[in-house]
């Protein structure tokens, strides 16, 4: 059973049934009046620009980075190379040196009479042994030289 079966034939008072219809004809006609009209939309196009826009600056950030990085890589391989460069020069520049001082020397060398040669080659022998002298000298000693004090007072105490 609907409303409309409950109330039909119910009310007694024709003022009262009228007064009910007129309310049912008006929300009636609200109610169709209110399905009819346009509806307004939320735009999202403020949202949709933010989040464009951070995406946007999100892909600038990594190409940022990946630049840096790529720049980066390309400026330390251009130092490593100038830094073989440069050492290949000093290379060349030291062998030049060593070669003009070779032939310096070499020139030296056939200028200087034998006599000299003979003597220089004998004082190189006698410095030589003076310095072999020393080296065995100091290797046979049984305690450092500035342990000898310590090993005097060691003798003296145990012969007491």
């Amino acid at each position: 059973m609907n409303s409309q079966d409950q109330w039909h034939g119910e009310i007694d008072d024709p003022v009262l049934s009228e007064a009910l219809k007129l309310f049912k004809t008006n929300v009636d006609a609200w109610s169709e009046a209110a399905c009819q009209r346009p509806r307004q939309v939320v735009k999202t196009a403020r949202h949709t620009w933010r989040l464009a826009a951070g995406w946007a600056l999100g892909c600038a950030l990594a190409v940022g980075c990946v630049a840096g990085g790529v720049f980066e890589h390309q400026h330390r391989q251009e130092m490593a190379k100038m830094a073989a460069l440069k050492a290949a020069q000093r290379a060349a520049h030291e062998r030049l040196v060593a070669a003009e001082a070779a032939a310096a020397t070499q020139q030296a060398r056939d200028q200087q009479p034998a006599v000299k040669r003979a003597t220089a080659v004998k004082s190189r022998a006698n410095s030589d042994q003076d310095l072999l002298a020393a080296v065995d000298n100091e290797v046979s000693r049984q305690v450092p030289a500035a342990m000898e004090p310590l090993a005097q007072l060691m003798d003296d105490g145990g012969s007491q």
